[in-house]
């Protein structure tokens, strides 16, 4: 079972490919796209409380178009 199925995220603002929410050695969260590999920025948690809540806050930021992408630039 996901932890964070109910939390909608849009298509990749770069490529327009899927996104999902990733966690990094049970601390941090972030968003990354499975097509691409842009992502958001990374959100540390302490507790479940927080995780939850990182979870939705990466969310916003993927959702805003708030993402780093690696590809090459212009």
């Amino acid at each position: 079972m996901n932890p964070f199925e109910d939390i909608e995220l849009q298509d990749c603002p770069c490529c327009h490919g899927a996104g999902i929410i990733e966690e990094e050695g049970g601390w941090c969260l972030y968003v990354q796209c499975l097509d691409c590999g842009s992502h958001t920025a990374e959100l540390s948690y302490r507790n479940e409380e927080e995780r939850q809540d990182a979870a939705r806050r990466v969310a916003r930021n993927w959702n805003l178009g708030k993402v780093i992408f690696p590809g090459p630039g212009d």
